[in-house]
């Protein structure tokens, strides 16, 4: 069976928000907002999120109110709104600008760290609003400037929109689709190890970028050939998660392999290779690891072992 529910949520989904769009383009009640102390910021410095208990293994989102976000939004840094949690407002606030923000904090905030190597901690909801709030600060900060004239853009709508000052062009935030797939045959999946994987010995699914004009399913099929020189038949969609690293969402499908021998692209993959069921329930013995449990990619595995027991 190739058509394989997804178990549970993947990391990064769920959000709490009500994203609330009608009130983006209401400056009065926006203005009003920021200065709410029922408001709620999350900062970012450096493409990093502000927690707590990061060093105990149980890391948890700091979200500041209005006063004690001030020091930071009068470093001029750019913000967003985000939505609405429980009926209070969200805004996401840079505040890279700063060599060192926590002292402009009151103490005891926490720290800013990167949200990647804790994601699989957090609630669910917390690791969904501070990803959030990490890809709105990434686009503003480094769309100040119009891509057709050059002219510098101005913030609208809240933050969720640049204003070209020159042409008047507009430019919105862009989320990148990658599609990542786990092929498989008969009993046996295609893994493959990359040359930017900082574990030397793990083997994850492959994965690639969807081109202009193309669909998932033939992205899946390129990609698959491209890097492995394996043909793929069916594709068959399993879940995805926003991946704002910076701006990206992953779309995971399960793929058919129709061929069995590897060619490798060696820009692309180190190695790859088939391996059954039994190799992957039995990985740490036979001396290589699997991709990270709050991934997508561990997910399109896991769930492909499950269906077989």
């Amino acid at each position: 069976m190739l058509s394989i529910p997804a178990s549970r949520p993947n990391a990064y989904t769920g959000s709490p928000l009500d994203r609330a769009g009608h009130l983006r383009e209401d400056a009065d009640w926006i203005h009003q907002t920021l200065a709410d102390p029922e408001t709620l910021f999350a900062p970012v410095w450096r493409s990093r999120n502000l927690m707590k208990g990061v060093e105990d293994g149980h890391p948890e989102a700091v979200l500041l109110t209005a006063e004690a976000a001030e020091a930071l939004r009068m470093q001029d840094g750019p913000w967003a709104f985000l939505g609405l949690w429980e009926k209070r407002p969200v805004f996401a606030v840079d505040c890279s600008a700063a060599e060192d923000p926590l002292p402009l904090l009151p103490e005891g905030m926490g720290s800013f760290a990167d949200l990647r190597q804790v994601a699989g901690l957090l609630p669910p909801g917390e690791a969904s609003v501070l990803a959030h709030a990490r890809g709105m600060m990434h686009w503003r900060t480094r769309h100040r400037f119009c891509g057709a004239c050059g002219a510098p853009c101005a913030p609208r709508s809240a933050g969720h929109a640049m204003v070209c000052t020159g042409c008047n062009t507009q430019h919105f935030p862009r989320t990148d689709p990658a599609v990542i797939m786990l092929v498989v045959r008969g009993d046996h999946c295609l893994l493959g190890h990359s040359h930017r994987f900082p574990n030397v010995t793990m083997y994850s699914t492959l994965a690639g970028f969807v081109e202009p004009g193309e669909s998932f399913e033939e992205a899946v099929r390129r990609e698959v050939m491209e890097e492995a020189g394996v043909a793929v038949g069916e594709v068959a969609y399993h879940s995805s998660q926003p991946w704002p690293f910076p701006s990206s969402i992953m779309i995971g499908f399960h793929a058919e392999g129709l061929t069995e021998a590897i060619r490798i692209d060696p820009e692309e993959l180190k190695d790859a290779r088939w391996f059954s069921r039994a190799e992957l329930r039995n990985h740490q013995a036979l001396g290589f690891s699997l991709p990270r449990v709050d991934s997508i990619a561990r997910r399109l595995i896991e769930d492909w072992l499950e269906a077989g027991t």
